[in-house]
């Protein structure tokens, strides 16, 4: 365990709840980082599974494992989570999701050396259960470089969906974070992509063109209703951006939103297909006799 003074320059906080399936590749994919000036923090949000098991087993002192003693609704553990950290940067990641060996290495520098940036985003490789990618070099499209939030709103509204990508991409400041109050608990489906809007209040958006995290598609990850929930909501989400005066979106730019949010739930749907299809083949494999 680091001492109580110690102060990192980048905190990785890792939310979860029963995630035994993937967590340990999770956390070695941290621990491999080039950089190395990082805090890890793990909330075991009240598990019933091997997680915290699993969490103790690495003994690595720059890990400090939390614990919630009832388990909370999404939004709320993952506030908790960036509560307990200590660095002036944050990076969230899933349970099961990995980050490439340079991405705090590539992702902390921007940050520091430009005050006038709020956020930091990477794009990402979707993989399966069996962590082979499905879709190599995903997001940012438009959004490659040095963006205002005004810039950034219009390209969410166009795209109809979350162009920007997962948590495990985004690197942003914790005094920001806790400025804007965090994850809203009433946008749960869609906290990500709100958040980060929110967060370029603070400043700037900057989109790197490296492949430096990878979201992993379950084959059942996602259910068609949820589906449909999220498909809503990010519909509500952006057509109150294209309402808000400071963010200056044309018709034109809504237009187009509606246009393309029906393909991108069409290809998020192909996606979890695609995933389902390589699990069913792997068991198949399994089952048949050597």
């Amino acid at each position: 365990m680091l001492p109580g003074s110690f102060t990192p320059t980048v905190s990785v906080c890792i939310p979860v709840y029963n995630g035994e399936t993937y967590l340990a590749e999770t956390i070695r994919s941290v621990l491999d980082q080039t950089y190395g000036d990082f805090e890890l923090v793990l909330l075991d949000n009240n598990c019933s599974d091997r997680s915290p098991e699993i969490m103790r087993s690495f003994t690595d002192p720059r890990i400090r494992i939390e614990r919630n003693t009832e388990t909370f609704p999404q939004p709320r553990n993952w506030n908790i989570c960036v509560g307990h950290t200590r660095a002036p940067l944050v990076k969230m990641l899933c349970a099961d999701d990995l980050l490439h060996p340079r991405c705090l290495e590539l992702q902390v520098q921007p940050l520091l050396d430009d005050p006038g940036l709020a956020v930091v985003a990477c794009r990402r490789h979707m993989i399966d259960e069996q962590s082979r990618v499905i879709v190599p070099r995903r997001g940012l499209s438009g959004l490659i470089g040095v963006h205002s939030a005004a810039d950034v709103a219009r390209k969410v509204v166009r795209n109809g969906a979350n162009p920007i990508g997962e948590v495990g991409n985004v690197m942003f400041r914790r005094a920001d974070f806790m400025a804007i109050g965090g994850w809203r608990e009433d946008r749960q489906l869609v906290m990500d992509i709100d958040c980060f809007i929110r967060l370029l209040e603070y400043g700037e958006f900057l989109g790197q063109p490296e492949t430096l995290a990878a979201f992993r598609i379950g084959s059942n990850s996602v259910t068609s209703d949820l589906m449909d929930e999220i498909y809503e909501a990010q519909r509500a989400m952006t057509e109150e951006l294209g309402e808000t005066p400071a963010y200056e979106v044309s018709g034109l730019d809504v237009r187009i939103g509606r246009t393309l949010a029906p393909l991108g739930r069409m290809r998020r749907t192909m996606l979890f297909k695609m995933s389902d299809l390589a699990a069913r083949r792997d068991g198949r494999r399994e089952d048949s006799p050597a």
